[in-house]
């Protein structure tokens, strides 16, 4: 790991821990060359996801792309970037056992299914979207 300060390749480990319901590692380091001590966090990513698009063409998995929508659906509410990021984790957590393809109609069930959990609101703005809505009673239908 790089020092931030002076670039040394040379860093030690100082103390590791896990957070985030055993999803991330905390690690303090320090670097052997100025003495300077930073903080760093690792992640497993889902790397070898492809979507399957309704069109049925293919793109790799995209967490940016999943908050970017979150944070749509969340406009204007209270929400902390720790909890939405939990909502990708747990979306992540239950793909990581599964095939590495999945259908993009999939993904969005799912973001339903914790939103209806996290915030009804949000649940209603995102399935607005998702399932395009064009009238009232579609809005109706779908709540009720």
């Amino acid at each position: 790991m790089k020092c931030p300060k002076c670039q040394n390749m040379d860093t030690k480990v100082i103390d590791s821990r896990i957070v985030e319901d055993w999803q991330v590692i905390r690690r303090r380091r320090e670097c052997e060359f100025c003495n300077h001590r930073f903080t760093t966090f690792e992640k497993r990513w889902i790397t070898e996801l492809t979507i399957i698009k309704s069109d049925w063409t293919k793109q790799m998995y995209d967490r940016q792309k999943i908050k970017r929508w979150l944070m749509l659906a969340f406009a204007k509410r209270k929400i902390d970037n720790e909890m939405m990021e939990n909502i990708i984790n747990n979306l992540e957590i239950k793909r990581q056992n599964e095939w590495n393809e999945i259908q993009s109609k999939k993904i969005w069930d799912d973001i339903l299914q914790e939103l209806k959990k996290t915030d009804p609101v949000a649940f209603v703005r995102f399935a607005s979207v998702y399932k395009s809505f064009e009238s009232l009673e579609d809005f109706k239908n779908f709540i009720w």
